[in-house]
């Protein structure tokens, strides 16, 4: 596909273009590539649809979603779940394909959540948002500034006094402090 973007002009241009000339980690999401290196720690963000406040039961299957796939999809370093939005640190685990790639992380996580909040709402419907943001983080001061960033989000929104005090906040010490 053309990576010059939107439009007529590019699904035309796509048309054209041989897969076989760029590898692609995985697909495209509308009509700008991305791209997924191994071995590097993620930062992801994804929100609610239509920005729908959760309530507190869906704030905690949300956040048991994310700790679930520890182990499975990703190493987590920190996850918070927002009224209306979720952010998480990780680093995904490599299977007999390589990296486990980005929509399949986000894809197991909010399907996951999002059946298990249904379900206890006895509610149909959409729960996230389809698109999220995805960031390489780079060095161990960004992974550092981005904990931070995640433990500090539900005090600066005014939910808690004290990161401690936010009940939808998990993070692992010891695996932030020993990051290279």
């Amino acid at each position: 596909m053309c990576s010059c973007g939107r439009g007529r002009l590019a699904r035309a241009a796509a048309k054209w273009y041989s897969p076989l000339t760029l590898y692609r980690k995985y697909e495209y999401r509308r009509y700008l590539p991305h791209y997924q290196k191994d071995n590097r720690i993620l930062f992801i963000t994804y929100s609610t649809w239509h920005r729908w406040k959760l309530p507190e039961i869906a704030m905690d299957l949300a956040l048991d979603s994310c700790r679930r796939a520890d182990g499975r999809k990703y190493s987590l370093y920190a996850a918070v779940v927002m009224p209306d939005h979720v952010h998480l640190i990780c680093i995904p685990l490599v299977d007999e394909n390589g990296s486990i790639s980005i929509p399949e992380i986000t894809r197991t996580i909010k399907s996951e959540s999002a059946h298990r909040i249904n379900k206890a709402l006895a509610r149909i419907g959409r729960v996230w948002q389809d698109e999220s943001f995805d960031h390489i983080l780079r060095g161990d001061e960004s992974l550092r500034k981005k904990a931070r960033y995640i433990l500090e989000n539900p005090v600066r929104a005014g939910l808690a006094a004290t990161p401690a005090e936010y009940r939808w906040l998990w993070w692992d010490e010891k695996l932030i402090e020993s990051a290279p």
